[in-house]
């Protein structure tokens, strides 16, 4: 298979920006393999032209997942240089509920006991770990993988990132919390994501994975919001990390994945309403967890907060987390006609390369901060939230 990362690489150095121009091969769910070319999307469908110039639409969600990411990336490139949204999901509804129906089906890949070198694959993840693991404690965990990347592919905000290396998203995991830490978590946390390396970190503990005797039990009932925010974050792709989005987006859609109630393999999105508010407010649903900043929260100033770098934003992250997680809520489900259509206009400039102002300017769609700030605040006070902006 060609990478996904290699073949866009060589195509803009080239200068070719269409789709057509590129014999490949194809490599369907199943693993069958076609020699075609792309002359483009129509709709969930790619069309694929064959050798003898007949040409072949096949649906997207038969495709492998590395070849269905190509087919949107390759198409996303028009001949003037700006980002198409074209094949992108950004017309896609709302999901109720995303449910990851089946049971993740786990390939053992190697197990050096020597070098402590343990290596699983589920369908979109390869899971590398320095202790021996049961197939059935991996299938347990993954199921929880997967789930959230369907769930965060299904959002209809092209939430399309996520650098694979030969087809699957890298996972590093660690039976004690020291090497955990020395490998690149954070003191204290059950997770992280490494940008530069396109990886996430997490603990054995945190996945509910414990000794037992000689070997590991699951336990399927510990719940941790930290592991899909952080998968949230390794699936957001790098135009949403911008001035202007970094920070309060970046942050806020990552929130609202983990905040989202989650049960075997399905994310319960209708009436998140509550958990969002439980969350944000006290210490979340059963107290699993939460920002608690209280029924009355404020901001100094809505556009430094949505401007700020990143390094001022982690100064606080309690009420910054809290309050992008309300923010980016309101803009997702709750601003005009909860449609979701200015954030997604504020994507797609982040996409052809706006940034800061300019790309909020977007989002703003000709209000000014202040009407947003008392927007954003009239639609939480009808859900028991004082949120307000500007000096007291």
């Amino acid at each position: 298979m060609i990478r996904v990362h290699h073949v866009l690489g060589f195509l803009l150095l080239a200068g070719i920006n269409h789709a057509g121009d590129e014999m490949r091969t194809w490599t369907d769910a199943q693993g069958r393999k076609i020699e075609a070319r792309m002359s483009g999307l129509d709709g969930d469908q790619v069309m694929l032209e064959l050798k003898d110039g007949r040409k072949l639409p096949y649906p997207l969600a038969k495709l492998s997942a590395e070849d269905a990411h190509y087919a949107r990336h390759i198409n996303a490139a028009s001949p003037t240089g700006e980002t198409s949204t074209q094949g992108l999901n950004f017309d896609a509804e709302w999901p109720d509920r995303i449910k990851f129906g089946e049971d993740p089906e786990i390939a053992i890949i190697s197990e050096d006991a020597e070098q402590k070198k343990f290596i699983y694959e589920s369908a979109n993840y390869r899971y590398h770990c320095d202790v021996r693991l049961s197939k059935s404690v991996v299938r347990g965990f993954a199921l929880m993988f997967e789930a959230t990347y369907l769930f965060c592919r299904s959002l209809p905000l092209a939430l399309d990132g996520g650098d694979k290396t030969d087809g699957k998203l890298e996972i590093r995991l660690f039976e004690l919390y020291e090497d955990y830490i020395s490998a690149g978590g954070m003191q204290g946390s059950a997770g992280v994501f490494i940008s530069g390396r396109a990886l996430v970190l997490v603990p054995l503990d945190s996945l509910g994975v414990r000794k037992v005797g000689s070997g590991y039990m699951l336990d399927r009932d510990k719940s941790s919001k930290t592991l899909p925010h952080e998968l949230t974050h390794q699936l957001t792709p790098r135009p949403y990390f911008a001035e202007g989005s970094m920070g309060w987006f970046t942050e806020g859609i990552a929130e609202y994945v983990a905040v989202t109630p989650y049960r075997s393999g399905a994310f319960s999105v209708r009436g998140n309403h509550k958990d969002i508010i439980d969350y944000t407010t006290a210490y979340g649903s059963k107290n699993t967890g939460g920002r608690a900043l209280g029924e009355n929260i404020h901001i100094s100033d809505l556009k430094e907060f949505m401007l700020q770098d990143y390094s001022n934003f982690m100064r606080d992250p309690q009420i910054n987390y809290g309050c992008s997680l309300l923010i980016t809520h309101y803009f997702l489900q709750m601003d005009g006609d909860g449609d979701a259509k200015r954030i997604k206009s504020f994507l797609k400039a982040l996409r052809d390369g706006k940034t800061g102002e300019d790309a909020i300017a977007v989002l703003l769609d000709g209000r000014s901060y202040e009407q947003v700030g008392e927007e954003i605040g009239k639609a939480w006070g009808r859900r028991g939230i004082n949120l307000t902006f500007g000096a007291k």
